[in-house]
């Protein structure tokens, strides 16, 4: 069942009543051209593939604005042909669509269409052959060590010990463990308690697609999360809670509302509000190789499955390579 696709003559459109099976209850398709087809997809990715709801949400969107568009056309999902995907295609060129984001909705039309296959409602893909457009591999956007510095002491600044909250508690332990641990927004939010080992300084963190890795902290993120666990949350906590970052009404923390927190120490750094916290992320995985750390074990710590992936890390600074350059040639 593995039909989720990996990142890197119009026809008669179907009836709007077209009625699929999902589940043991039959749904009668809306305005959408195939929506009981497009839920059941959606169903399967989460029970079955254990997606995310965030990368739910982002293949319905991508299917969905394909499956209207091709309401428009009056063309039928089910009996589209590569030189319709072909046309979808040059329609999100046309309407200006980054060819990043091209390159997302055809994965998601691939990953639909091979699902199509797989439950028999049709014989082959007309998506699989289609080559999305070409781009380039811009390099991730980090975060320098003195404006890192800057970020993680906006918290306190200015502020006396006896002013410090428990929502600055909570927000200073989140900061350092974004960048301790290099973690994606939506496994702070979903970080337990139990995924915790203080003594042994050591976080196990479930990643995309329930894989599971361990990723050490260092001190300073320890001394910021047992602060936090002492002082602040259970300042926070309105009733028992397995969840570390709580909001103040004693809920776990959303992702936007994590968003927010990185958002306000910007501000409070004065440094540049466009950065979002997975720039956190790529600083963690950058600074980690810059130091000397191999890639297999950057690539555990940060659970890609693929070392290719990681491998956009080993970019270096003009400076690195200087440095690199003057120490390993023989007349440097």
């Amino acid at each position: 069942m593995d039909f989720i696709e990996q990142p890197d003559m119009a026809k008669e459109a179907p009836s709007g009543r077209d009625a699929v099976s999902l589940e043991g209850e039959t749904r009668i398709c809306g305005e959408l051209p195939c929506a009981g087809l497009l839920d059941a997809f959606c169903f399967s990715l989460s029970s079955e593939l254990n997606a995310s709801a965030e990368t739910v949400r982002a293949y319905r969107a991508d299917v969905s604005d394909y499956l209207r568009w091709c309401e428009r056309y009056e063309i039928a999902p089910l009996e589209a042909t590569h030189r319709h995907v072909r046309r979808y295609l040059v329609y999100l060129d046309q309407a200006r669509y980054a060819r990043r984001t091209a390159n997302r909705h055809l994965s998601s039309i691939k990953s639909f269409y091979r699902w199509l296959v797989v439950v028999g409602h049709v014989p082959s893909s007309p998506a699989e052959v289609i080559q999305g457009p070409k781009q380039g591999k811009p390099l991730p956007r980090v975060i320098k060590q003195s404006d890192m510095e800057r970020l993680l002491s906006a918290t306190f600044a200015g502020k006396r010990p006896e002013d410090i909250s428990a929502i600055d508690l909570r927000d200073q332990a989140l900061l350092e463990l974004l960048y301790a641990a290099g973690l994606r927004v939506s496994e702070a939010s979903g970080l337990l308690c139990s995924q915790v080992f203080m003594d042994e300084a050591l976080l196990r963190v479930m990643g995309k697609g329930s894989k599971e890795r361990i990723v050490p902290l260092h001190k300073t993120a320890c001394l910021a999360l047992a602060r936090y666990f002492s002082e602040g949350r259970p300042a926070l906590m309105k009733g028992p809670s397995p969840y570390v970052f709580l909001s103040s009404k004693g809920n776990p923390m959303s992702t936007n509302a994590i968003r927010a927190v990185f958002k306000r120490a910007l501000g409070k750094a004065g440094l540049d509000l466009s950065l979002t916290p997975h720039a956190m992320r790529h600083s963690f995985a950058t600074d980690l190789l810059a130091g000397g750390a191999d890639l297999r074990s950057v690539q555990e710590m940060l659970g890609h499955a693929s070392l290719s992936t990681t491998q956009i890390y080993t970019h270096m600074t003009p400076e690195r390579l200087q440095e690199a350059h003057h120490k390993a040639h023989p007349r440097g």
